[in-house]
């Protein structure tokens, strides 16, 4: 009985050129940056975001300073955040969240035409702008990170609803110094839960968003009782809200 021994053909690949290397591992890196991208915003859709970015940095310079952690936050789903809540920052910060696509390009050339003046204004990033900032990136400026919010706010407006955008945003963003999201600011300012927000106290949070390290919420300054009365006017043309 004969054996017959079958030679695998040896097929000679010639190398890749440096350029070769440099397209593969662009493609591999491009690859694998979209799947855990699309792959975070569709876990975070539904799951509740657990930290941002910002708490992290936050903690790590009150270590590096030699200061105690400060970092009060505690995930609570939108039907148990007052209506008033929603309302208030809308009116302050996003008049326009409810119809638009992630971006008010409105406010982004009235801001553009601004800082070409020397001068800063606020409003605008809107808010889905901002939770994409605050759950998937890192603080600071930069054309890198001002393209991935781009890409990121995209994402969120792709697949997560007006209502999940929100309460993302209520829960996530620092409202004090320490302190992240609605639960822990009422507690903190108002010594009550988020759900018994009134109007005024809403407002009063809203207020404070621009710096809520600096500002206070309750006994506020002259500034910040001038911007909650605002706010406050602001929010009776915001009405009930329907997500």
């Amino acid at each position: 009985m004969k054996t017959f021994f079958f030679k695998k053909k040896q097929v000679n690949k010639e190398p890749l050129s440096f350029t070769q290397k440099i397209k593969k591992g662009l493609f591999f890196c491009v690859k694998w940056f979209l799947l855990l991208s699309i792959g975070s915003v569709l876990f975070f859709r539904f799951v509740p975001v657990p930290f941002t970015p910002l708490m992290v940095s936050r903690a790590i310079t009150n270590v590096i300073n030699g200061e105690d952690i400060i970092w009060s936050h505690t995930w609570v789903p939108i039907e148990k955040i007052s209506p008033n809540l929603p309302r208030a920052v809308i009116a302050s910060e996003d008049n326009l969240f409810l119809t638009h696509y992630g971006f008010d390009f409105t406010a982004i050339e009235k801001a553009m035409e601004t800082n070409k003046k020397g001068r800063r204004i606020l409003g605008g990033s809107t808010i889905s702008q901002q939770t994409a900032k605050n759950v998937f990136l890192w603080q600071g400026r930069s054309y890198i990170r001002k393209g991935l919010e781009v890409y990121f706010t995209a994402l969120i407006e792709l697949f997560w609803s007006k209502e999940r955008i929100m309460e993302v945003y209520l829960n996530s963003i620092e409202m004090g110094k320490g302190v992240y999201g609605a639960e822990a600011a009422s507690r903190h300012w108002y010594r009550k839960p988020a759900s018994k927000l009134t109007k005024n106290e809403a407002a009063g949070i809203a207020a404070i968003l621009p710096n809520p390290r600096k500002y206070k919420a309750s006994n506020s300054s002259a500034y910040i009782n001038r911007r909650k009365a605002k706010i406050e006017r602001l929010m009776n043309y915001v009405g009930p809200i329907k997500f």
